[in-house]
């Protein structure tokens, strides 16, 4: 299961992605927002973090409008690793090397046909669990 979340600004993004999830038969809960008003990003940051956090979710996807916010939101959250993505490349190496559970994605930085990549990079790229990383993975969580 995939924990979703965005303010205003990402939410046409989000509900691509949620399309996107749904043709690759994907679960997710939407943890908003569901509209276009303005909204305030920590709030549903936060709220798909704790889901992950929990374990109500696997792993998460975030988006307003560059990312950042909302990526710093969600690692407010103790075991959130939300890692801000514009490649393919980041994407790959932050599940390889960081255990991300979290993605972020700024809607007027990458394309939706970019995004999509990115999210399918993140979500089938599995933690390398070589013992360095593994090593540097629990320094951060400590």
């Amino acid at each position: 299961m995939i924990a979703l979340g965005s303010d205003h600004g990402g939410f046409a993004l989000k509900s691509a992605i949620i399309k996107h999830l749904e043709n690759r038969g994907l679960e997710y809960k939407d943890y908003g927002c569901y509209n276009t008003d303005s909204c305030d990003y920590p709030v549903f940051g936060r709220a798909a973090a704790e889901a992950v956090a929990d374990g109500t979710c696997d792993k998460g996807i975030v988006v307003c409008t560059t990312g950042i916010g909302i990526s710093i939101a969600a690692n407010k959250v103790k075991g959130i690793r939300c890692a801000l993505c514009t490649s393919t490349n980041l994407a790959k190496m932050t599940r390889l090397h960081n255990n991300a559970n979290m993605l972020a994605l700024g809607a007027s930085v990458v394309s939706e046909e970019l995004a999509m990549d990115i999210v399918d990079t993140f979500l089938d790229t599995e933690f390398s669990n070589e013992e360095r990383h593994i090593r540097r993975v629990e320094m951060i969580e400590k």
